[in-house]
């Protein structure tokens, strides 16, 4: 499929048919690059841990968020200071 280049304002661009952004997973934001002289769009990568947090002041505030197997304790756990 050949794309017509627009301009759009001080910069160019493509329309994307919506097809295409579906098939890809595409909605909203991209993370754009150059490789091997294409153009690559591609769904932003999920951060790392993301939403770990969040997840755990929920459990903490239900009260769920002992430890699942307290008899296994590490040496000198009751050292540390939390």
């Amino acid at each position: 499929m050949k794309a017509i280049i627009r301009k759009m304002g001080n910069s160019q661009g493509v329309i994307i048919p919506k097809p295409m952004l579906d098939q890809l997973g595409l909605e909203g934001t991209a993370e754009m690059t150059v490789e091997n002289d294409a153009l690559v769009l591609r769904p932003p990568r999920r951060m790392v841990r993301a939403g770990w947090a969040e997840a755990a002041d929920a459990l903490a505030e239900e009260g769920d968020d002992t430890l699942l197997w307290p008899e296994f304790a590490n040496q000198d756990d009751d050292t540390f200071r939390w």
